[in-house]
Parts: C-alpha cells; structure tokens; sequence
C-alpha cells in the first residue's frame, strides 16, 4: 500500500527533499537527529496529526560514548513537555539504548512503574539534554531507528472504536498491530515490544501499532521513510472513516435543529463571545476561539448532543486540551442575546454546574501524588 505523495487528501504532505539534503553536510549522529527535528516540525505543522503539545518522536543513531570513546547507541527523543510541531535541538533527550533497556532487568510490576520514571536521568547520554518523559520507553524498547508517536484523529476514531482491533486488522491486511488501552509507562513499552515480537514469530513484519483509545504508533528505518509511513497509515484510516460514515443510518440521531444563516449566527456568536469569555475567566484569562465548522454544527444541532456530548474526547491525550468533555449551553436559535445582563444570568448556573462537576472529578480520580487542580472552567462550549 505506497502512496503517490501527491494524492493525500486528509493528510499535508511537507517534505521537501532540497530542505532535508542540507542536513547532508552534516557528521553523524547530527545529520541523524537534525532529520528527526525536520520531520517532527513536519508532523506537528498539522494539527490533524496530533494535537499541540501531544505526541513524540524519536531516531537513534551511534555515537561516542564521552566515557570510553567507544560507539554506542543513543536515542534521542522528544522530552517532558513542548511540542513537536516547534521541537528543537534543546527538547530533546538523549540516552543510553542499552542503559533504558537493561532497566527491564530490575521492573518489579506494573504497581511499581511509576518508579521507573526516576531511572530514566540514570540512562542520560547528553547532560545537558531536556528530562525524559514517561513515553520514553515506548521508543527505547522498539529497535526501529525513527519512530512517530501521534494521537490523529482518524487513527483515534478507530482506536476507540467498540470494534476497532478488529477493523485495524482487516483494513491494514494484519500490518498494523494492536495494544489495548492501558496508561502510558514502562509497561506500555514493554506491551509494544511483546506485540512487535508476537507478530514477527507469526512471519508479520508490522508497519506500526495502534493503541486502543491512545494514539498510533509507525516507524522507518530513515527519517523519510517513518515520515511517509506515518502519513499513509493515517491517511488509510481518514479514507475508512469517510468510506463508511452514515453507513448505520442517520449521523448522532438525526436533527434537532436547523442552523441559521451564517451571517445571523455569526453575529450572535459575536454578541456572546465577550459573556462566553468573560464566564470563563473567573481563575485567569481566556482567549476564545469561534467555529461553526459544519461538521460541528451537525453534531451540535442532532438528537444525540445531550447523550454523547457528556462522554467526553474518546483520547485521554486530548483531556489536555479539551478537559473530559464540553459544556452545553440551552440556548436556543432564536434566543434574544442582545441583553448582555439577561444571558450573563441565565449562563452562570451551567458554568457553576461544571465548576462543581470537574472538581468532583478530580477529587475522585485524583492520587496522592497528582498535582493540584487547574482552571475548572470549560475550554469548549458547545
């Protein structure tokens, strides 16, 4: 299944073959890791990809080791924090392969890999490199010299899928294997590698791993190859989701309502954007952001919002974006918005409802050890 790079149509195809030759000149492992930047600046440019600030990338290559001279391999990849799509040099972390790896010998269990993450500083290579977070090694225990770890959409809408294994397997003939949901750590490393394995004594060489409710996982033996890997795999499931939508019947239930003109929602949308804000900025301020894509207006005018709306993202990744799921407002298309006060008064007993309902959230899934709780003000309204 090779794509002609000119026929994505879900995907933006941004390799420029001129740009990444520059990085020629360069001595290893620094043409190696230059790639890796490029590519991950690539990927990160298209939020259909991942979401800002989600997913990592990762390439190894040898290099010598500053205590012997001798060649060892390193892994460089994205660290705690920041973003892939504005990744430099300085975000990355770089350690010892064989260090991360040898850290299997010592895992005490899945109750215990929490404790793993401090061992991590233990495999540095590079001192001066940005602290290793917990997907590294997810990276480390792949032997895959380049490797991309996104949370797209498309792969997440099968992902989450009540029968998405099943659908990841049939639609990519079995090169695409499967690792239920499980948190992100030392284990979920450990599970891809017992994947990748599995398949390899069944005579299945994977081209990547999807991870249920989680994100997707695709490599390359260069920087190009996992590029345009990354980009096929994700593209095959947009076409999927776009081949089968509204095959079971109507989308979310059917309508409710009707949208109105652009022009009339628009200017309401404009005389409510200051209350909106304004709602959600009793801990900090808010920017407020205004889309009445039709794709959002199918969901939002069907008989379904008031059911799934409350489900929340399907991809915990987004929770960081997103908070677990929306608010609702009851306004209505013909609500009269012109009376600022009046709409203020009606809105505020939902945003305190939500305000209640995150901090009961977070008060049940909260552990000893999370960090204190931020802004409970919503960030999408619907």
């Amino acid at each position: 299944m090779i794509f002609q790079t000119n026929t994505f149509r879900h995907v933006s195809y941004l390799w420029d073959d001129e740009r990444a030759a520059q990085f020629d000149q360069l001595p290893q492992p620094d043409r190696e890791v230059a790639l890796l930047i490029y590519r991950s600046n690539l990927l990160g440019a298209d939020l259909r990809l991942t979401n800002y600030g989600g997913g990592n990338t990762s390439c190894k290559a040898m290099a010598p080791d500053p205590l012997t001279g001798q060649p060892t391999e390193v892994m460089w990849v994205k660290g705690s924090g920041g973003d892939i799509g504005t990744l430099t040099r300085s975000g990355l972390a770089a350690l010892y392969v064989n260090r991360l790896r040898s850290l299997q010998g010592i895992y005490r269990g899945i109750d215990q890999e929490d404790e793993m993450v401090e061992l991590f500083n233990h495999c540095v290579f590079d001192l001066a490199s940005k602290a290793p977070s917990i997907d590294t090694p997810l990276h480390g225990f792949l032997p895959f010299k380049h490797i991309d770890h996104l949370h797209p959409d498309a792969a997440i809408a099968i992902a989450a899928a009540k029968d998405g294994q099943r659908i990841t397997t049939e639609l990519f003939d079995g090169q695409i294997g499967w690792v239920g949901w499980q948190k992100p750590g030392f284990d979920l490393g450990l599970q891809l590698k017992q994947c990748l394995d599995e398949n390899a004594v069944s005579g299945i060489q994977l081209r990547g791993i999807m991870l249920g409710s989680h994100g997707l996982f695709t490599w390359g033996d260069t920087a190009y190859e996992s590029y345009v890997n990354t980009l096929e795999i994700i593209e095959r499931c947009a076409d999927y989701l776009e081949e089968n939508y509204g095959k079971k019947g109507v989308t979310f239930g059917g309508a409710n309502l009707q949208s109105l003109p652009k022009e009339s929602r628009q200017r309401q949308a404009a005389q409510l954007a200051p209350i909106l804000r304004g709602l959600c900025s009793s801990e900090r301020h808010m920017i407020g952001h205004f889309t009445d894509d039709e794709r959002v207006l199918e969901f939002i005018n069907s008989n379904d919002l008031d059911r799934l709306a409350p489900m929340g993202t399907s991809c915990p990744d987004h929770f960081l974006r997103t908070k677990i799921s929306p608010l609702v407002l009851d306004l209505t298309p013909d609500q009269d918005v012109t009376n600022s006060g009046a709409i203020q008064q009606k809105l505020i007993p939902h945003y305190e409802a939500y305000r209640a309902m995150y901090q009961d959230y977070y008060d049940t899934c909260k552990h000893p050890n999370s960090p204190a709780i931020r802004d409970k003000n919503p960030v999408v309204i619907l």
